[in-house]
């Protein structure tokens, strides 16, 4: 959602900002825009659509100047539109800003009566107006108290022609990271904005404000009060953000996954004694006699909570809820101080997801949150922390993020059964020595790449698809369901194979194919029964399988034959084959398969 980058030092900022807001297309946007102060004024360009028409516009009519603000606007006020893009201009002061702000109706209201004129219907613009009409010789000052006013969540950059030495930032509900630089500084929405220039970060907290200038940063609180900020050091390097010869970040992040996940699970076992260690979570869970846990995410990151419960009560045989974030904040979560907050978010910003969490203190509930970005909102607000190792990911459609998601609730849930013993070591180094061989088992798959772009060309122009899976693999049916559509925009639904009966099967016919996970598992009997019911239909069949149950290809149109691993771990070989074959139809599509219509990366609006 939204992209802020802003820079000040001895660089041309229009080359910092167009090249960071590169970096952050990821997030999703409409339209896009910089303002740069030159020659004694801040110079204004905005665009709307890619990023490409904005860079049409500086080449015939560069900007020269070392300070600037950038952004890519996602739209939530207002329709996609020049009058809407981003900055905002408020008589020599502009505004970037990410967020929503809930009373900007009100605000506006009060300066229409101050004869303030609005040319586009963002909230955005009325920040600008603000923040102007509050000014009195000081930025820092009317910035702070316009904040004070405003209510909402936002991520801000501010640049004043009468103040050009200094960028004013802020943010609360909306993430902003400060870069620190030799002699120049930026801000940005996320780090990959400015990794190629600097790996020192200082992450604001909510109701941070920060004055940067070339030399300097002062981070203050909404009272004006200094306050000092952790600088962390970002072991990410830029090329790890760059395609390195593949089409498309998704692909590249596809045949990253055995990488991410052995960088995950490394160093938290022993596989001699069968010792899970997250000694960080002692404290949290050891001394608490936790009865239940809440998982909580949104979209992929919710499928990884239902494998996540599969594990958890399988092993540790603590009851498991998985809630979708956007309802478990507006519901009645039953949280005590015996309940266990799970929060799984890729980017830690998710704003439902972090709104749930925030809940579940209130209620006294211990909270974890399993990210992949260090130093994120989630990071900091929860009890306690499962990193996972994927390094940025940039196609919107998630991979390594998911899968490393799950090796970590896999690991996880061992944690939790060595803790209550309900798995003895002999157990739990026999799924360890699976999980440690997993990597490899997924270097296997990847080597059928070209043979499901075979399988895509030949099923990328029908308009419906079904998934199917039971148990462990229902939740990668869910997966499937969803890449497919969030790429191709093919139509997909997942279904729980048994509940195949309960209505879908009506729509089951020649042109629909069905797409089934029918690997070996303690359920295969009933999948294959629910391959039949298909095929009696006239269903068309696609299946993942073993060599060990090779019997049914027969009855299968289509299948792809994966390597064996337990049930447990099935959904990772299982996974990649959907992965794949989302990513092929959308390609052979001639899709955006990196940044899909409509969809943002970090989603942190409601």
């Amino acid at each position: 959602m939204c992209g802020i980058v802003s820079y000040i030092g001895n660089k041309n900022a229009a080359d910092v900002l167009i090249e960071g807001l590169t970096k952050l297309e990821y997030r999703g946007y409409d339209s896009a825009g910089i303002a740069v102060f030159e020659n004694n004024k801040v110079e204004v360009i905005r665009s709307v659509g890619k990023l490409f028409n904005l860079k049409e516009k500086l080449s015939n009519n560069k900007l020269f100047g070392n300070i600037g603000i950038g952004h890519t606007r996602w739209a939530t006020h207002g329709k996609p539109s020049f009058e809407n893009a981003h900055p905002h201009y408020s008589d020599g002061l502009v505004v970037v800003h990410n967020g929503i702000i809930e009373n900007y109706v009100e605000i506006k209201q009060n300066l229409l009566k101050k004869n303030y004129e609005f040319s586009s219907e963002t909230d955005t613009e009325v920040i600008a107006h603000l923040i102007h009409s509050l000014y009195s010789n000081d930025i820092f000052k009317a910035v702070k108290k316009a904040l004070k006013i405003i209510k909402g969540s936002y991520a801000i950059s501010v640049l004043s022609e009468k103040e050009p030495d200094k960028l004013i930032v802020a943010r609360n509900d909306s993430p902003l990271v400060i870069g620190k630089g030799d002699n120049e500084n930026f801000a940005a929405s996320d780090i990959p904005a400015v990794l190629q220039y600097t790996r020192d970060f200082i992450f604001l907290e909510d109701g941070d404000i920060a004055v940067i200038t070339q030399s300097n940063i002062n981070i203050y609180d909404i009272n004006g009060n200094k306050i000092k900020r952790e600088v962390k050091h970002i072991d990410w390097n830029p090329v790890m953000a760059e395609k390195a010869g593949y089409k498309h970040f998704m692909q590249k992040e596809i045949y990253e996954q055995p990488r991410a996940i052995t960088d995950t699970i490394r160093g938290k076992y022993s596989i001699e004694t069968g010792n899970i260690y997250f000694e960080e979570f002692n404290d949290i869970i050891k001394n608490n006699n936790i009865e239940k846990i809440h998982i909580v995410a949104c979209g992929t990151s919710w499928h990884a909570g239902l494998i996540g419960k599969f594990y958890i009560e399988k092993f540790a045989k603590i009851p498991v809820e998985v809630a979708i974030a956007s309802e478990y904040r507006y519901g009645t979560p039953l949280i005590s101080d015996k309940t266990l907050f799970l929060a799984i978010s890729q980017s830690g910003e998710t704003a439902d997801t972090l709104a749930a969490l925030r809940i579940a203190k209130k209620n006294n509930a211990k909270t974890i949150t399993l990210c992949n970005v260090v130093g994120s909102t989630m990071t900091r607000e929860a009890d306690g922390t499962i990193h996972t190792h994927a390094g940025p990911e940039i196609g919107v459609a998630s991979t390594k993020a998911f899968t490393t998601q799950v090796a970590a609730l896999f690991l996880f849930a061992l944690y939790l059964s060595e803790i209550n013993n309900k798995l003895d070591a002999e157990k739990r180094k026999y799924y360890l020595n699976e999980l440690i061989l997993l990597p490899e088992k997924i270097e296997e798959v990847l080597e059928y790449d070209n043979e499901i772009e075979k399988l895509a060309k030949k099923y990328k122009d029908y308009s419906d698809f079904l998934f199917l899976g039971r148990n462990v693999n229902y939740p990668v049916a869910l997966e499937g369901a969803l890449k497919l559509k969030e790429i191709s925009y093919i139509h997909a639904e997942g279904y729980p194979a048994g509940e195949m009966k309960h209505g879908p099967i009506a729509l089951i016919d020649k042109s629909m194919p069905v797409f089934v996970i029918a690997t070996n598992s303690s359920v295969f009997d009933k999948v294959a029964a629910n391959i039949e019911e298909v095929k009696a239909r006239d269903g068309i069949v696609i299946a993942t399988l073993n060599k060990s149950n090779q019997d049914i290809k027969e009855i299968c149109d289509d299948f792809i034959t994966v390597p064996e691993t337990v049930e447990e771990l099935s959904v990772f070989t299982n996974v990649v084959v959907t992965q794949f074959f989302a990513y092929h139809c959308a390609s052979l599509l001639g899709l955006d398969v990196d940044q899909p219509r409509n969809l943002a990366k970090s989603v942190t609006v409601e």
